[in-house]
């Protein structure tokens, strides 16, 4: 193996956060705008670090138990890298999270002398959070590497990247819905003020929200998806190719994945007046385009032949068709987010009913084009004839997909930034013309968030398909035996699982938005002076009780995605764990989908409204509206995107805990048979 190459993974991680860093001073030097603007946005700053600050001393708890599990039934250099994996996954969320609350006064501010200048603010605010994802996903996973040489050590640092990832986004998607469902329902609907409209006491706890669920959420849920599709790759690697090309491959393919990102954000340049999403489109398809021609050499240098690029392509292609595919579902430039909000005219059911028909129909096309990347990256690598290449192929596809990571997750991170803007812009009484580039950029923000959701699901199909193919080779299972009973019930209890977890995250939402909305309708009540204006609402409250119930309510799901693959194991056995390994593969990417879509198409619905279409603001069908993004709420933030984060980590638990599993599994049920 070439180890020049091999170092130059670290490298490029650390020339990634060296790119962020550079973006994190430039923004720093930008005007924060009028007095009120800088108080506003200290209060949103404050409430995201306070919520980050106790939700890592949580989970720092969680970290120590599984480090010392690991380390004492596993080994130590595990465990270890299961630490590094985990305050990585934390440091990814925390850079962004920094910056994204800087950043997004200063849009504001920017906005006030025109849409470009609060585009690239906005922008760079997200390259940082993209940045720091990729930086620190292949420095770590470059580094571990040259020191364990070891792919099945290197495991560990996949399992803490999903394990924080989980938490942070179901935690931060409890907190951020739990406070939108409240400022919404109340004041929108029931007070009739405007979104943002400082009166209401839900309204900074909103803000907050779209810093912790969507940027710091978000980033540790991408940071996730890529590690995890290099260590898929790197697993099967290893075993096909003794001399190291396996390896070599995905990590230096991800290398150039950072610096053509870094070379992308360049192009996100617009025009006044122009379309934000053609700008950071941009950006997106020069990184592709970068990425493909690397894959194209490297495949013939290290392969001698463009299978691997084949796979790559495919991979990256079926990405970009699924982004698409889910702009299609919840754009309103489309016909069935317009759909929705025809059916908003009469009354809230109809807006239901449609928005889930829509989320159930974005279900086929996604499926039926990662099956063809299933499919395609199988055969042309080597099909059944080597199927252990044709798996590596299924790890190359996902790879494809997030190789431009950095650039994925600036685009996404990007949206919640200009949202804050609005916030602040609204908050602080700017003019109108200042609101109107806020939301604009905003909008586009909503549909390149879903495409971000599109792409984190169709990786998380495929990685964990590569992920299980590693854990049966550990285990020394060759099919799963539909037939036998035990595997049958793995399963239907993998099928159930992601509708267990949905259902959890779900109900967290209900009871701590009904706090929020309790509170809101508590203050209203007794503070009349807030209406009037004359009396400031206690924001700090409403940032508490979403704080509180979003670090309450996720430690049980969190914790139900690593201990039920073990239990399973070690219950019923190694075939019974594959078979839930593939009911939740199944089931969860079917429900990340309907959710992810759903709650898009009844968001963009509800802003489609607003335009002034069908009534516009106040009207019958924008309050029905209303509710149906109240719905999708928690569909598209909390749940849906938790989904790929779960068939992840249970497989990723399942490939680290395969030696025991191995060598103990199926104890229990076998005496019980005896």
């Amino acid at each position: 193996m070439n180890e020049t190459a091999l170092v130059f993974a670290p490298i490029s991680g650390i020339l990634g956060l060296l790119f962020a860093l550079y973006l994190s001073n430039k923004i720093s030097k930008e005007d924060t705008g009028t007095d009120k603007m800088r108080e506003i946005s200290s209060y949103i700053h404050e409430g995201a670090m306070a919520f980050l600050t106790r939700e890592y001393r949580t989970l720092a708890v969680f970290i120590l138990i599984v480090f010392m599990i690991l380390g004492l039934f596993i080994n130590w250099s595990t465990a270890i890298c299961f630490a590094i994996g985990a305050v990585f996954s934390i440091l990814s969320g925390f850079f962004g999270m920094q910056v994204a609350t800087k950043a997004n006064v200063r849009t504001a501010n920017a906005a006030r002398k025109g849409q470009n200048k609060a585009l690239e603010i906005a922008f760079s605010g997200g390259a940082v959070m993209g940045m720091s994802v990729v930086g620190l996903g292949l420095l770590g996973v470059g580094i571990l590497y040259i020191i364990t040489r070891n792919a099945e050590i290197v495991t560990g640092f996949g399992l803490g990247a999903s394990s924080i990832a989980l938490f942070a986004r179901v935690g931060g998607g409890i907190y951020t819905k739990a406070a939108d469902v409240g400022a919404d329902l109340v004041g929108k609907v029931e007070a009739g003020i405007p979104e943002d409209d400082p009166r209401n006491p839900a309204v900074i706890a909103d803000n907050v929200g779209d810093n912790v669920g969507d940027v710091a959420g978000m980033g540790a849920d991408l940071f996730e998806s890529y590690v995890g599709s290099i260590i898929s790759t790197l697993t099967l690697g290893v075993v096909l190719f003794k001399d190291g090309r396996g390896v070599l491959f995905p990590l230096v393919l991800a290398s150039i994945g950072v610096i053509s990102s870094i070379i992308g954000s360049l192009f996100v340049k617009g025009k006044e007046d122009s379309n934000p999403q053609k700008s950071l489109k941009n950006g997106t398809y020069v990184s592709s385009i970068l990425v493909l021609i690397a894959a194209g050499i490297l495949s013939y240098t290290l392969f001698g032949g463009l299978k691997a690029f084949w796979a790559i392509a495919g991979g990256t292609l079926v990405g970009v068709i699924i982004g698409q595919l889910t702009e299609v579902y919840t754009s309103a430039d489309y016909r069935h987010v317009k759909k929705i909000s025809y059916q908003s005219q009469t009354g809230p059911a109809t807006t239901i009913i449609s928005g889930l028909a829509v989320g159930m129909y974005s279900t086929v096309p996604s499926i039926l084009f990662i099956a063809v990347a299933v499919l395609f990256s199988f055969f042309v690598m080597g099909g059944f004839a080597n199927s252990m290449a044709g798996l590596y192929g299924i790890s190359l596809a996902a790879l494809g997909m997030l190789s431009t990571t950095g650039m994925t997750v600036a685009v996404d991170a990007y949206g919640p930034i200009a949202d804050n803007a609005g916030g602040i812009a609204e908050m602080s009484g700017l003019p109108k013309e200042v609101r109107q580039i806020t939301d604009r950029l905003d909008s586009v923000g909503n549909t390149t968030a879903a495409i971000g959701k599109g792409f984190a699901i169709g990786s998380a199909a495929l990685t964990a398909l590569a992920l299980f193919a590693s854990y049966s080779q550990a285990v020394g299972i060759k099919a799963i035996d539909l037939l036998n009973p035990l595997t049958l019930v793995g399963v239907l209890l993998g099928g159930v699982l992601p509708y267990f977890f949905a259902a959890l995250t779900m109900e967290a939402v209900g009871k701590s938005a009904n706090e929020m909305i309790e509170e809101v309708r508590r203050q209203f009540r007794e503070n009349p002076g807030i209406m009037e204006g004359k009396e400031k609402p206690d924001y700090a409250r409403c940032v508490d009780i979403s704080t509180g119930a979003a670090l309450r309510q996720m430690v049980l799901p969190g914790i139900l995605a690593v201990v039920v693959p073990v239990a399973v194991g070690l219950i019923l056995g190694a075939e019974a764990l594959g078979g839930l390994i593939a009911g939740s593969v199944v089931s969860g990417v079917l429900v990340a989908i309907l959710m992810a879509n759903a709650g898009g198409a009844w968001d963009n619905a509800k802003k489609y409204i607003e335009t002034g279409e069908f009534g516009g603001k106040g009207s019958g069908a924008h309050k029905a509206a209303v509710v149906g993004d109240t719905v999708g709420d928690p569909f598209k933030d909390t749940a849906g995107p938790a989904m790929n984060i779960l068939i992840k980590l249970m497989t990723i638990v399942s490939l680290v805990f395969a030696p025991v599993i191995a060598q103990y599994g199926g104890m229990l049920i076998n005496n019980l048979v005896k």
